[in-house]
């Protein structure tokens, strides 16, 4: 097993070796080292994860050393099946995507050299390892953003990435030292088991020492998985290759979502800290989805998607659904990284055949034609608030009865109804000649969709953490009072309902919803134009920054 766990870093770091000594000798054909590495280290995933799944419980490896130990459980394992799997189909897309790069070789090298550094970190089983590996992970990111150094952009906003990658660094720093000042060890199981034998123990300045744990890996997460309003890193990274995109976006960002849970024994410690988690990811899921509506480049638009989908993962983990959102991470990182992958195709199809095929769908959303509704807007409203409720509602029902007694599983509920009736609105909003058959397709899809996101998540609860009373924890952890939970719960379900109505009526009336606010959504649209500012603020407080330190270093000089 130990050395099983190790040969799957190493052996992409002795890829990345051999990639550049062979690179004289061998010239382009170097790739064939680097893919075959690849493919080797996620066969030995596939089995590494095989013998976990028979496994009672995680293990430590170490070599002796007391650091570089490794914690092979079944959320290690199991991260580590996606990233070897996502790195073999980019190595495997690179090797003639990349083919005429003046820098092959270097491209290969530093591919290889991101994804050791990203299978040490699901894999590491000590704070310092983790710590190297959370930093070493935007350092390689850094230089592969940056591979075309004749582009001023690319050059730019990877140095971005680098900055804000750097932020992040620093709270998982604070947490590991005051970890080590609290408990004197770095292994995590041992960090784990002093954390449940003492909950209570505070640090610097009388301070809860889990709440404050709790804080600290949250914002590390929050910088690395692009959280408002640490996301403008994420968005502005197009300029580098489509597959560094591709494997950034389905095991990078990700890891704001791996650290969260496995610092989840840390969390069912913690009281209100959850609420930050779904508060930041909820403002994120918001902006992230509203920005991803307002771009013509189609990769920027897949980085703000990203955005929104990373907001919903940490969102599902304020809620106490840990395991479903590593669910959410595995499902997300593979779908993304083939729409990236997929990217360049479509571009290049589009400027060939730029014509678009008429019918329903192309009238109502280029020609902005909108047909007349097949029926009354007050029967397809109940059709469309009632039927996805029925759904979401049935399918945990029937998967997990005792899933409703949690507030963050009525949260998801929520979102969940919100997903269906919008996908309904939108088959009104077309209308056609057969409503009412697009409505059957569209409400079995669903249906099979929302079943299968319960299952797998049910089965992944089940694997990542089996003791039941340990999941009940993370939920409680997430909780809030009952009375306050309602209130909020019926309010943000009577803004919805109410703006659904507002639209229905709207579309059946051929009429804008309001003339007199008007101004007021024009201006919206030009904020989401501008991204909120997000960006031009920080870009002016670079400026400011840069221009005092040269006021400053001209006076030191003459000090």
């Amino acid at each position: 097993m130990a050395a099983l766990a190790y040969a799957l870093p190493l052996l992409m770091l002795a890829s990345a070796l051999a990639v550049r000594l062979s690179a004289p000798r061998l010239g382009p054909f170097v790739a064939r080292i680097s893919v075959g590495a690849s493919a080797l280290v996620f066969a030995l995933a596939v089995i590494l994860f095989s013998v976990q799944l028979s496994a009672e419980s995680g293990r430590l490896v170490g070599i002796g050393l007391g650091l570089f130990t490794l914690y092979v459980d079944w959320l290690s394992t199991l991260m580590a099946l996606l990233v070897s799997g996502v790195s073999l189909v980019v190595h495997v897309f690179s090797v003639r995507y990349m083919q005429d790069d003046p820098a092959y070789t270097r491209y290969f090298m530093l591919l290889d050299g991101i994804v050791a550094v990203i299978l040490l970190m699901v894999m590491a089983g000590d704070l310092l390892t983790l710590l190297l590996a959370w930093h070493l992970v935007g350092v390689f990111l850094y230089f592969l953003l940056n591979h075309d150094r004749r582009r001023p952009a690319a050059t730019r906003y990877a140095f971005w990435t680098l900055f804000m990658h750097r932020f992040g660094d620093l709270p998982l720093l604070a947490a590991v030292a005051l970890i080590y000042h609290a408990f004197g060890t770095l292994t995590l199981p041992e960090v784990f088991a002093a954390m449940a034998a003492a909950p209570n123990t505070t640090t610097l300045l009388g301070l809860p020492l889990a709440e404050t744990l709790g804080v600290l890996i949250l914002l590390a997460a929050f910088a690395k998985s692009a959280q408002f309003p640490l996301h403008t890193w994420l968005p502005y990274t197009m300029d580098g290759p489509t597959p560094v995109s591709a494997l950034m976006h389905a095991g990078i960002v990700n890891s704001g979502g791996f650290l969260i849970n496995r610092f989840a024994p840390v969390f069912v410690h913690t009281e209100g800290v959850l609420l930050l988690a779904f508060a930041v990811g909820l403002i994120t899921t918001i902006m992230g989805s509203l920005m991803m509506l307002m771009q013509s480049d189609i990769k920027k638009a897949l980085g703000y998607s990203t955005m929104g989908q990373m907001g919903y993962m940490v969102m599902e983990c304020g809620l106490g659904a840990f395991s479903l959102a590593i669910y959410h991470l595995i499902a997300h990182g593979v779908f993304k990284a083939t729409l990236f992958l997929g990217s360049g195709a479509i571009i290049g199809n589009a400027r060939k055949d730029p014509n678009i095929p008429e019918g329903e769908i192309y009238q109502f959303m280029v020609e902005r034609k909108v047909p007349h509704p097949p029926v009354s807007w007050v029967i397809f409203a109940g059709i469309t608030i009632t039927v996805p409720l029925l759904i979401v509602f049935g399918a945990h029902q029937l998967v997990d009865e005792g899933f409703l007694h949690h507030q963050g599983a009525l949260i998801l509920l929520l979102f969940g109804w919100i997903t269906g009736a919008q996908t309904l609105f939108f088959v009104y909003k077309i209308g056609g000649e057969r409503p009412f058959t697009l409505l059957l397709y569209v409400i079995l899809s669903f249906g099979l969709v929302i079943m299968t996101y319960v299952l797998v998540g049910h089965a992944f609860d089940a694997l990542l953490y089996p003791d039941p009373a340990f999941r009940e924890a993370l939920y409680a952890a997430a909780s809030v009072n009952f009375t306050s939970f309602l209130l909020a719960l019926l309010l943000l379900i009577a803004l919805i309902a109410g703006g659904w109505l507002m639209v229905f009526r709207s579309t059946a009336e051929r009429q804008p919803l309001n003339r007199r606010w008007r101004g007021v959504y024009l201006n919206l649209y030009a904020l989401m134009s501008r991204e909120f500012y997000i960006a031009d603020l920080y870009s002016r407080a670079g400026e400011t920054i840069l221009a005092a330190s040269k006021r400053l270093n001209t006076l030191l000089h003459w000090v």
